[in-house]
């Protein structure tokens, strides 16, 4: 079991002056395994400013000082690699096998991406007339992550922030804070400057609004649910920070008529399910010709009942539990409501997949789904696929854009340049072509209520530059 008893803040652990804490459950067993301080808004005064007196210093360094702190942590993340992903295993119920390449691979993958471009990135001036335009970092950025990618999202903001040159205030979901801790631990380990990474753990309309209205802060980058994402704007507007949002999704996957029926199902069934369909890109909404939606039924129901659902440490498992009680109660929620609208259940349900403890939904298809049922328009965040028959290529573009949000979709055809044509009409940050993979390289984020921004690679690290004009 792992319990911190306090924050770290300007390069220590500091004990928290109060006693309340926050258990951290293993969704697959449902034991205790860790807690960490409910944090106070005080708590995140003394991390702002330590932060703030980092700044200077370290907003100054070197692009290459930088990148070097930074190319530390990315080796002590790849040492402990297995750790993590066994870690973020028992805190979130991420199979192992995923984990490993999600969970701790991305992060390390992130944080050596970010040194190169600390390093090699053109910070000006550029002349432009009489003007020298130059880059500059931000200042203090509040990171507020989820709980679903709870070490790479911290590392998707983090990173990228510190190898511009800000300094940072952290606060990881109360849900899934342990990799966030085990990051701090590095920090320190790595002799990360004083006051440049700061964490501290708790709830978010305590210590997460604390940290958004911080008159300090200059930037607050946040993922989480479009929900908490209107909030965290609100605040933020008050006093004019810059705000990057990642925030949720309800993302279309258009099978054309032409299509390997067989690939693009198996595929898309899989894109579904990753991390138990806990994934703000899951391809929830599967768009199939009418005349071939029995068919399709069929493959994704063979598909989804091959997938081992049990203990995210097994090896063989590739659905582990919802990461809390509150979530499975979501889902089953939507799971009913799609039955009681009329869409027809070809497998899975409400009904826990096996006896015993844990947070556990059996992988879900529905099919003869209509896009104004409740499970065709609302982010489940569960395992369950939702199919939906169209007649004509032009009612599919339709279906697919007719959603609050635009954050990823995917498009199968025979014909690679009809799927590019119609990706290029799908209103989403992010579009997979016939099975195309995760590009970590490649901007993340979203149209409409799916975000403001981007993360990742070079788009990702410039969201926290500002640019200035010096005239001669």
């Amino acid at each position: 079991m792992k319990t911190y008893s306090g924050h770290f803040v300007d390069g220590e652990w500091t004990q928290a002056p109060h006693a309340e804490v926050i258990e951290i459950v293993n969704p697959a067993d449902e034991r205790v395994i860790g807690s960490v301080p409910a944090g106070t808004p005080e708590d995140i005064d003394r991390a702002v400013r330590a932060a703030a007196r980092a700044f200077e210093q370290w907003s100054q360094a070197s692009p290459e000082v930088r990148a070097d702190y930074l190319r530390r942590i990315h080796r002590a993340l790849e040492e402990r690699a297995e750790e993590i992903a066994r870690l973020v295993a028992s805190e979130v119920g991420t199979p192992v096998q995923e984990s490993r390449v999600l969970q701790s691979g991305l992060p390390v993958f992130t944080f050596g991406q970010a040194a190169e471009l600390a390093a090699g990135f053109d910070f000006g001036p550029e002349e432009v007339g009489n003007s020298h335009v130059v880059r500059e970092p931000v200042g203090v950025v509040g990171c507020i992550t989820p709980w679903n990618f709870p070490l790479h999202q911290v590392s998707l903001k983090v990173a990228m922030a510190l190898a511009s040159g800000c300094t940072v205030v952290l606060k990881p979901s109360e849900v899934a804070p342990l990799s966030a801790m085990l990051l701090a631990e590095i920090a320190e380990a790595v002799g990360l400057p004083a006051g440049v990474l700061n964490v501290v753990t708790g709830y978010g309309p305590v210590v997460g609004e604390a940290l958004v209205t911080h008159p300090d802060v200059a930037m607050v980058s946040f993922t989480g649910s479009t929900r908490a994402g209107r909030r965290v704007a609100a605040l933020a507007a008050e006093s004019v920070k810059k705000v990057a949002l990642e925030l949720g999704g309800k993302s279309p996957n258009i099978i054309l008529d032409d299509a390997d029926l067989e690939a693009a199902v198996t595929d898309g069934v899989a894109k579904c399910y990753l991390n138990a369909g806990q994934t703000c890109i899951a391809l929830t909404r599967m768009l199939v010709p009418r005349d071939k939606l029995q068919e399709a039924g069929r493959i994704a129901v063979t598909v989804a009942r091959g997938y081992r659902v049990g203990d995210p440490q097994d090896e063989e498992t590739r659905i582990g539990p919802l990461v809390s009680d509150v979530q499975l109660k979501r889902v089953r929620d939507y799971i009913a409501a799609g039955i009681a609208e009329g869409a027809t259940l070809l497998t899975g349900g409400p009904d826990a997949p096996q006896d015993g403890p844990g947070y556990f939904v059996a992988p879900t298809v529905f099919t003869d789904v209509t896009n104004d049922m409740t499970i065709a328009r609302e982010e489940i965040f569960g395992p369950v696929l939702s199919i939906l028959p169209y007649d004509t290529e032009e009612e599919a573009v339709a279906i697919a854009n007719d959603t609050p949000y635009g954050l990823a979709g995917a498009v199968w055809s025979g014909d690679p340049e009809r799927a590019r044509a119609v990706a290029g009409r799908i209103r989403a940050g992010m579009v997979d072509v016939n099975g195309g993979a995760f590009n970590p390289l490649a901007p993340f984020g979203g149209y409409k209520q799916s975000g403001v921004g981007r993360e990742a690679g070079r788009l990702g690290f410039e969201e926290f530059l500002e640019t200035k004009a010096i005239q001669y």
